[in-house]
Order: structure tokens, then C-alpha cells, then sequence
């Protein structure tokens, strides 16, 4: 590792530091160690830890600690620490310009918010100012530095994307010229992070006229560029919208246009070249030049010989051919699941007792709840000691009881989600492991390891017979954190020959595995689990992002372990074992008679 990453490191550090209102001392001595280090440039820190760094007093004991573990490790255990204790959405808001992380902890205490979403809500509605030190002027900076981040083109989550395009959609439909509007591009393909909002319109009169006068709407502060019916508009808070107004006859193919991406646009105007179709703007026309009406996009596919192809598989990358064939899966739907099986309880890191998290899965038509909090091992999320496992046990016994006795069908599931130790050991021996109904693994350490040993490291905890779910396996924080170094072909391809499921973590800022490794799970037989990684009630919510991911990428029910009754998912997580059991009785030897 050079020296201008190890910098990076420390500097990251100090930053979450100050967030989590630790020692001003401490602080301090990473972000000067930061800038020492920094200095050294493309030094490698090895030469650097002999040389420049090695004399007393140049860093702290605490830095010192820092830069020996990211040269022998690649990583830092506290770095690693700190991210994983930090709201991801207080991660995005240091993104910000001008907003610093004393200020964001004080947002985050004082009026519990960790997203920019509510974040942009508080300053408008007058409860960012009301702050101590923080006032009107502070609450303007922040709205103009979140229109700043959108103005540069930064990404964001998609539930945030969306969240944004259907404000600005249901303010365009309640115009009078605008007869039937619908979001398009990125959003619709249920991209896992997006940068601008498309719109299209079916508008009454002229589309031109319609889009001038769309122009001139409170809230636009400028247009970026297009002419006629098609716009890119800059609002007031920064978000770009691309706008296409179209007569109504025109919007089912504006709208299938605008959706993309460019490359399935582009095949699908090909296909229809070779049937003798012109596609050219919103109109499609046949060998005479005459207009082919296109009600919806179900039409259009038909009339090319295809099978409908959903929004979120318009990638180019195969679903031509397959729905050429008529061979489309039918995609896995929120309704197919009958439980969850990643949710954290007040007993670890989560908000809400077992009850209020089983009484929440209920309302959303449930059938089962995976209580699945953290092991003894990951100290700072709250880890759990044996004692406290069997007191957690106690409790769903009898809240089961009590479902059982009041006619309520309902189960909660007796889940652990143990760390991934660095020596690929699962966390806990093999007798208390069999105390679960199932058990997540989860690498929550040592990120910095290459791909070899990384790999390594996973697929010797797939060797577990007790390990049910690989959980998140790349690690990657959208937009905060890259996954780390993994041969995952190799994982995925192992827990389908050895049945352990992937986990598909529904948690927005993970959507981890991606839809990518969904399609190679399906194509290798490898189950997938959905999972909320629900801290609270409503983490419950991340269900549905998981299942939109989970159609990007292929599935059909039948790959989804938790679309199974809760027998079937016991009978998934034990059948390893009782594998594992006959093949230690087989060869252990026998004892003669004497």
C-alpha cells in the first residue's frame, strides 16, 4: 500500500471519529497523521513505517496502530469498525458540501435523521434551523449544498431517485395540458443507483407548446438544453429532469424509448429493420411509410414476434434472444414471499423488540420471522454472549407458544447472523451452532485481504454444515464502500453444490449480492434469499427493493429460499447437517468387540 492511501484511510477515520463524538484528542491525532502521511505521496508505507514514520513522537500510539495493521493487512480494523457503526445514509450526508460531521451528528441526534431525503425535508420545513448553532442560514446552506451534489451529477440510491422523480411527477400531472404521465430511464430499469429523473407526457394540443409552458413552471431554475417537445430542466433543488412531451397516441413508445437502456432500444430497433418496420422518433411505420399505432408496449413487443420484457430486464445483455423464443421467467414477486429471514432485534443493534418486528412481519402478510442478530464476535454491533442467545431462545419459545395457543399462524425462527472469522472459521463452535433453526454468515472484518484470500476465507466457511445463508457477500456500501477482492463465481458456484443459499441483502445501500450475481445464481442452481437486514418495523420496507432487484436479475420464485413455508426452510437448513452427520458416522471407525 502506498502512503497516499494509507492517508486516505486515516483521514476517513478522523472524519467518522468526530462523528461519533469520540476523544477531540484522538481526532486530532489521526487527521495530523493524516496530513503527515499524505505528505510521503506514492512512498510505499512499508519503507515509510522503517524510515520517515519510525521516529518517536511523529504520530500518535493510535495512529502508529492504524498504519502497522493497513501494511501487514491491507485493511484497518478500526476504519472497518467505524463504517459499520455508522448509518449509511450519515455516510452520503458527508457528501454535502459545507456540512461537516460535528453538524451532522447534531442532525442525527437531535432530530433523528440519517438520510439526505429527510434531511432536504427538515431544512424546508423549518426544523433544521430550530437546531442549536444552526438557524436559517445554516438550513439554506444545506439546501444549497444537496442542490450542489445534484447539480455536479452525483448519483444516488434508487429508493431516493425514485422517491425525488414521483414529487416532481405528481406536481407535472396535476398540470392541465398534461394528460397521463409516467417515470422512465434508470428509475424504471430499477437501477441500484440512478443520476437524473426522465419523465415522459401524453399532453393535450401541441407537445412543443406544452413543454415551453412546462419550462416556465415555479421550481425551474433553468434549462439545460433540447427544444421542441423534449427537455433537460434543472430544478430549483438540482435535480436534472429530462422531460419528453408527446401526443397521447405517441406515449406508450416514447415511454418504452425513454425507459432504455440504449443498448435494448437499440436491438429492438433493429429487429423491427429486419420485418420491414421504420422506428424512427415515437413512431414506428411498415414498409409503405404508414403509421403503426403502438397502444402500449406490450403491443410493440407483439407485433416484432417477442414476449413482453419487463422494465428492469432492458439491459441488452441477452433478454432479446430469450424473449425472441418466448422463454422470458416468470419473475418472482413480493407476494411469492412467505417470509424473512435477515431482521436484527433490540437483543443486538435493532430498534424494536422480537414481538413488534413479528407483529410488523404480520402486516405485511408474513408467515415467518428470522431473528437474526449479531454473535458474540462482532463486539460493536452489540454481539451476542451464549447466555443471551439462550435467554433470546426462551422468549421466541414462548411468543410461539403464545401465537400457537391464540390460532395466530405465525413462527418466529430461531437465526444467528454469525461473522465470518478471518480464518474462515464460522463464529461459535458446532454444538452451540445447533441450537439455530438457521445461521447467516457474514465477513463484518478485515475487508482489506486480496481475492485469493478472501476467496479462501468464504469458501471454507461454506464447508460449515451449519451455515445456512451467506450474508451480503461483497461488503459493498453503495456510494460509500467498493466491494471487496472475491472470486465470487467461485462462492456462488460452491454454496449451490454444497446448499447454502446467497443472501440478496435488501438493505438499500447494500443490494448485496447485485442483480448481476442474481442471474448467475439462477443459471448455477444456487438458492437466493431475500433479506431486509431489518433493524426496525421498517426495515421491513427494504422487502420490496429486494424483490425488484431480485426480478433485474432473473429469478423466479422457485430460486428464492424464503418464497418456501418456514418446515421447508428448516428442512433446507438441516439437511446439511444430517449430510454432515451421516458422513462423520460413515467414517468414523468402529469399535471392535473384546
Amino acid at each position: 500500500m502506498e502512503c497516499r492511501a494509507a492517508a486516505h484511510a486515516l483521514s476517513q477515520i478522523s472524519v467518522l471519529m468526530e462523528l461519533h463524538d469520540e476523544d477531540k484528542f484522538s481526532i486530532k491525532a489521526m487527521a495530523t497523521a493524516a496530513r503527515v502521511v499524505a505528505a510521503l505521496g506514492d512512498k510505499p508505507l512499508v519503507d515509510a513505517l522503517k524510515r520517515e514514520l519510525a521516529a518517536p513522537d511523529v504520530l500518535s500510539a493510535a495512529a502508529l496502530g492504524v498504519l502497522q495493521d493497513l501494511a501487514e493487512t491491507n485493511s484497518s480494523g478500526l476504519l472497518e469498525r467505524l463504517q459499520e457503526e455508522t448509518p449509511e445514509g450519515l455516510m452520503e450526508m458527508l457528501r454535502v458540501p459545507g456540512l461537516g460531521p460535528a453538524r451532522i451528528r447534531s442532525i442525527h441526534d437531535n432530530l433523528d435523521i440519517d438520510t439526505l431525503q429527510d434531511l432536504e425535508a427538515a431544512a424546508r420545513e423549518g426544523r433544521l434551523e430550530s437546531l442549536p448553532k444552526f438557524g436559517a442560514k445554516t438550513a439554506e446552506k444545506v439546501l444549497k449544498g444537496i442542490a450542489d451534489l445534484r447539480a455536479a451529477g452525483a448519483y444516488v440510491l434508487w429508493q431516493h431517485g425514485r422517491a425525488e422523480a414521483e414529487r416532481i411527477a405528481d406536481a407535472l400531472r396535476s398540470q392541465t395540458d398534461v394528460l397521463q404521465l409516467e417515470v422512465a430511464g434508470s428509475i424504471r430499469r430499477r437501477m441500484e443507483i440512478v443520476r437524473d429523473v426522465d419523465l415522459v407526457a401524453a399532453v393535450r394540443g401541441s407537445p412543443s407548446v406544452v413543454a415551453a409552458s412546462l419550462a416556465q413552471m415555479r421550481g425551474v431554475r433553468e434549462v439545460l438544453g433540447g427544444g421542441g417537445r423534449t427537455l433537460s430542466l434543472r430544478l430549483d433543488d438540482g435535480v436534472r429532469v429530462d422531460l419528453s412531451c408527446v401526443r397521447p397516441e405517441h406515449f406508450a413508445l416514447a415511454l418504452w424509448r425513454a425507459t432504455g437502456s440504449s443498448q435494448h432500444v437499440k436491438q429492438v430497433t433493429e429487429r423491427a429493420t429486419a420485418r420491414g418496420y421504420v422506428l424512427t422518433g415515437d413512431e414506428l411505420r411498415d414498409s409503405d411509410g404508414a403509421v403503426v399505432a403502438i397502444p402500449t408496449e406490450q403491443h410493440l413487443y407483439q407485433l416484432l414476434d417477442l414476449a413482453y420484457v419487463p422494465p428492469e430486464l432492458r439491459e441488452g445483455t441477452g433478454e432479446l434472444e430469450v424473449a425472441a423464443s418466448h422463454a422470458l421467467p416468470t419473475l418472482v414477486e413480493e407476494r411469492d414471499l412467505r417470509g424473512a429471514l435477515h431482521c436484527h432485534s433490540q437483543y443486538s443493534d435493532g430498534g424494536a423488540t422480537i414481538e413488534q418486528m413479528a407483529q410488523a412481519a404480520m402486516a405485511r402478510g408474513l408467515r415467518y420471522l428470522g431473528v437474526s442478530d449479531h454473535s458474540q464476535s462482532n463486539t460493536y454491533a452489540g454481539g451476542l454472549s451464549r447466555d443471551r442467545i439462550i435467554e433470546q431462545h426462551e422468549e421466541i419459545d414462548t411468543l410461539n407458544a403464545r401465537f400457537a395457543a391464540e390460532g395466530v399462524d405465525f413462527r418466529v425462527l430461531k437465526g444467528i447472523e454469525a461473522d465470518i472469522l478471518p480464518c474462515g472459521r464460522v463464529d461459535y463452535d458446532a454444538a452451540f451452532l445447533d441450537r439455530f433453526d438457521f445461521v447467516i454468515g457474514s465477513v463484518h472484518t478485515r475487508y482489506g485481504m486480496n481475492a485469493e484470500q478472501m476467496t479462501n476465507r468464504v469458501l471454507k466457511a461454506l464447508d460449515d454444515p451449519h451455515l445456512t445463508i451467506l450474508g451480503h457477500p461483497t461488503g459493498r456500501l453503495l456510494l460509500t464502500r467498493e466491494p471487496y477482492a472475491i472470486d465470487l463465481d467461485a462462492v456462488i458456484e460452491k454454496a449451490g453444490a454444497v446448499g447454502v443459499a446467497i443472501e440478496l441483502n435488501a438493505d438499500p445501500h447494500r443490494l448485496d449480492i447485485d442483480w448481476r450475481a442474481c442471474r448467475i445464481a439462477a443459471e448455477k442452481g444456487t438458492m437466493v434469499s431475500i433479506g431486509p437486514d431489518a433493524h426496525s418495523p421498517m426495515g421491513l420496507e427494504n422487502i420490496t427493493l429486494g424483490v425488484a432487484q431480485a426480478r433485474k436479475g432473473w429469478l423466479r420464485a422457485q430460486h428464492v429460499l424464503n418464497t418456501r413455508t418456514a418446515d421447508e426452510v428448516l428442512t433446507f437448513a438441516r439437511a446439511r447437517r444430517a449430510q454432515a452427520d451421516t458422513a462423520s458416522s460413515v467414517a468414523r471407525p468402529h469399535l471392535r468387540a473384546i
